[in-house]
């Protein structure tokens, strides 16, 4: 019950105003059990969900304090807002789905997607691949290391595997969007 809850909160905490990844509690959940982070995958999305359906609606509603609090986000600047502005209004939410890939976070889509003209069925629709794409390939490939490249080693070895890979992958994170 633990885990589904942390999936949950964690899915709507990342989508609104948090600015660390799912997938980092997804990955550790992998590293022990790829069904119960699969299932945790799925309750993350659901809480990405229904903070993305918040976020949307905060920038139907009052898209300039919607954009003012998150621009304060940690590596989200002017520029990285803009960007998204003007892929979801030329290539509409195909820029979303694809959005993960360039580390830029989907709060700023679901802050956008309204005052370009995207509906709301739109955008939570779009927001299944856009979001569990990236859970599911993460918790994945954290599931097959753990089961495949490091069947041997303890949990405790994976673990500090992943906490070091988390902190690496962070650090590139912040150097690189510095706000």
């Amino acid at each position: 019950m633990g885990i589904v809850i942390a999936s949950i909160l964690w899915g709507f905490a990342e989508a609104t105003l948090f600015f660390i990844i799912p997938d980092v509690l997804l990955s550790a959940v992998a590293l022990r059990s790829g069904k119960k982070a699969f299932y945790a995958c799925c309750y993350a999305l659901l809480g990405a969900l229904i903070g993305g359906t918040i976020m949307y609606f905060w920038g139907v509603t009052n898209p300039a304090s919607s954009y003012q609090i998150v621009e304060k986000v940690p590596a989200i600047d002017q520029a990285m807002m803009q960007e998204v502005k003007t892929s979801l209004a030329s290539d509409g939410l195909l820029s979303m789905i694809l959005g993960p890939a360039k580390g830029i976070p989907y709060k700023i889509y679901a802050i956008t997607a309204s005052g370009v003209g995207i509906s709301y069925a739109a955008f939570l629709l779009s927001s299944i691949p856009a979001r569990f794409g990236r859970f599911f390939l993460v918790t994945l490939l954290s599931w097959a290391i753990g089961k495949y490249a490091l069947p041997k080693w303890s949990c405790k070895s994976k673990f500090i595997i992943w906490a070091a890979a988390w902190l690496i992958i962070y650090t590139l994170y912040f150097w690189n969007n510095p706000s």
